[in-house]
């Protein structure tokens, strides 16, 4: 079982930055390929960026490339994802995720690949 707590969410203005975290407690972290996602009100859940369990491979979607970075500490069971240049269109509740990796380096791009959700933080960026 792994548990996941997001933080850092807020309310920022329009070219603004923010960093959540997200710490995990339970089982090993390395042995998990993490993610974070984000709903829109109205809008189905989308994939934002996402990691390897080695941190060495990377996936961003479209609308987030050169603007925001996700990293992870495996020593400190935390992933982060570093907002930057942030638009009313990223306006959402962000959710980290981790999905099983069976010691296979690479990134989860599916949300059903995902064992572990945690809460959500609300991010709001105001025009």
């Amino acid at each position: 079982q792994v548990q996941l707590v997001e933080s850092g969410g807020g309310l920022v203005q329009v070219g603004g930055s923010l960093r959540l975290s997200c710490a995990a407690s339970g089982r090993t972290f390395t042995n998990y390929a993490l993610g974070w996602f984000r709903q829109a009100p109205g809008k189905e859940r989308e994939l934002v960026a996402a990691i390897s369990w080695s941190g060495l491979s990377t996936y961003y979607t479209g609308s987030v490339k050169g603007r925001f970075t996700i990293s992870r500490d495996n020593g400190k069971k935390t992933l982060y994802l570093q907002m930057n240049s942030l638009k009313p269109e990223d306006t959402a509740v962000y959710y980290c995720a981790a999905g099983r990796a069976y010691y296979s380096d690479v990134v989860k791009t599916r949300g059903n690949e995902y064992d572990y959700w945690g809460q959500g933080t609300q991010v709001t960026v105001s025009s």
